[in-house]
């Protein structure tokens, strides 16, 4: 099917290899990274070249299809693989094909004429036993959001609030936990803690639109929007039309996102209230349970009534400001000062983590299970550094290696195997026999004397582990 063809349901040809498995590929071939200017024959591509927030807002569709930001996007997306979409075109094949219909797909959206595939939706589990529902947009439909929002964002950071962290260039969400513990240090003691019940579901496109449209003059920008916020998603091989909400998964989402929730930014810093906010995270801050009952009280109107949004009654909170869960955190005062730590519910989703990926009954293999606990306690640790937690992780080290322990006597199963396991790893022939018979179960033996010698931190650490409190140690030396 041709790009501008604007008869059929998808904008882009259904692929031949629409059933084979094309998620999350690694890119091997590093000579074609260097060949991303081909898709749009332009120059040079830099990381940060976004654009220039200063030009004509009348013209941005031009400077979206321009062929440095298309390259841009196409860079990005590319080096964030990911699933594909509905269309089965993975990022693999979206060098050739833009190579091929670029210019096409360019002109048809100047002209109005292109149409947004619709999303695949992809549910993930939460914490509390729910799921959270993903869109993945086709991997052309990626590109163009991509450069959509790579020029929205110089354009609406100038007006976005200094409290706002989440999605934004240069911020991170330990710049807001550093916010919440100036405010705290500073006497804003009690907090609301709001939350937006199923924001991303619930937004209100025509209210985006109105927001959108008092800085973005340009038309067809605002209506290319729209089509991605109306096309539709797949669940089950069935279409479901998308009247509201922005789907989650796209690289729109996130500044789009921003964008609605500036409003309610605006309105907390008119009527002079701290705040900090994370994505839909939102924490008030006040010197008095008083005051932020009464705070909440005045700013759920505007939330409902002049934004449309909903607010979770049941998980709204006014509380101690060390009673409340922020991004994972909790917050407690120690000498003078606020500090950081670990949320308890945080804490029981890494050791459910860790007890899935040190399973004995998982059919993983060693060399994997070894490669995943890295690299799960590696960006596990880069999140929450900024905690203290050094006791903590000395403490999950011992758990952890006393599962791998585990894992390791069950897979000697014969006691022969045993035997000659334990042997050569320095145990005395009589201790050897004497334990491989023992009809202790997995996890007692694990906490053995003859285990913790045999396969002793070092030993375990040889075969490609990662401690908690070692990487802890390295990233905050």
């Amino acid at each position: 099917m041709n790009v501008t063809e604007t008869e059929g349901k998808y904008s882009q040809p259904q692929r031949a290899s629409e059933g084979s498995s094309n998620e999350g590929l690694p890119q091997k071939d590093s000579a074609e990274h260097e060949r991303y200017a081909g898709a749009y024959n332009s120059g040079r591509i830099t990381e940060n070249n976004l654009t220039d927030a200063n030009k004509p807002k009348e013209r941005l569709l031009e400077e979206i299809l321009d062929n440095q930001n298309m390259n841009n996007a196409f860079k990005r997306v590319k080096s964030n693989k990911g699933a594909h979409g509905v269309d089965g075109m993975g990022v693999d094949e979206l060098l050739q094909y833009l190579k091929e219909n670029g210019d096409q797909l360019r002109q048809s959206i100047l002209d109005g004429k292109y149409h947004p595939n619709p999303v695949r939706r992809v549910e993930i589990p939460k914490e509390n036993g729910k799921k959270r529902k993903l869109g993945i947009p086709t991997v052309v439909d990626r590109v163009i959001q991509q450069a959509i929002a790579q020029v929205l964002t110089p354009i609406f950071e100038k007006q976005f609030s200094d409290n706002s962290y989440g999605f934004r260039p240069g911020r991170s969400a330990h710049d807001a936990i550093r916010k919440c513990q100036d405010n705290i240090d500073e006497g804003y003691k009690y907090v609301v803690d709001m939350d937006l019940e199923k924001y991303f579901d619930t937004v209100n496109q025509s209210k985006l639109a109105e927001v959108l449209s008092r800085t973005i003059k340009d038309g067809r920008v605002i209506s290319l929007i729209h089509k991605y916020l109306r096309a539709g998603v797949i669940v089950k091989h069935s279409f479901e039309e998308t009247e509201i909400g922005v789907p989650q998964g796209g690289p729109l989402s996130p500044i789009l996102s921003n964008i609605m929730l500036n409003e309610l930014d605006k309105e907390l810093e008119r009527r002079e209230h701290r705040f900090v906010r994370f994505a839909d995270d939102i924490v008030v801050f006040c010197k008095s349970s008083r005051s932020a009952k009464r705070t909440l009280e005045n700013i759920l109107p505007f939330i409902e009534k002049k934004l449309f949004l909903k607010v979770n009654r049941e998980k709204t909170v006014v509380d101690y400001v060390g009673k409340v869960k922020f991004l994972g955190l909790s917050f407690y005062r120690y000498r003078g000062k606020t500090r950081v730590r670990i949320h308890p519910k945080s804490i029981a989703k890494m050791r459910n983590k860790v007890r899935e990926l040190t399973s004995r009954s998982n059919g993983m293999g060693n060399t994997a299970r070894a490669e995943k606990l890295r690299r799960y306690i590696m960006g596990w640790i880069n999140y929450f550094k900024i905690a203290d937690m050094k006791k903590l992780m000395t403490i999950t080290d011992e758990w952890m290696r006393r599962r791998i322990r585990m894992i390791y006597w069950k897979q000697w199963k014969r006691v022969k195997t045993r035997v000659k396991m334990l042997r050569s790893l320095g145990i005395h022939e009589q201790k050897a026999w004497e334990y491989a018979n023992t009809r202790k179960g997995y996890w007692r033996i694990s906490n053995s004397p003859i285990m913790s010698t045999s396969l002793g931190n070092n030993i375990i650490k040889g075969f490609g582990y990662l401690f908690f409190s070692e990487y802890y140690r390295r990233v905050t030396a």
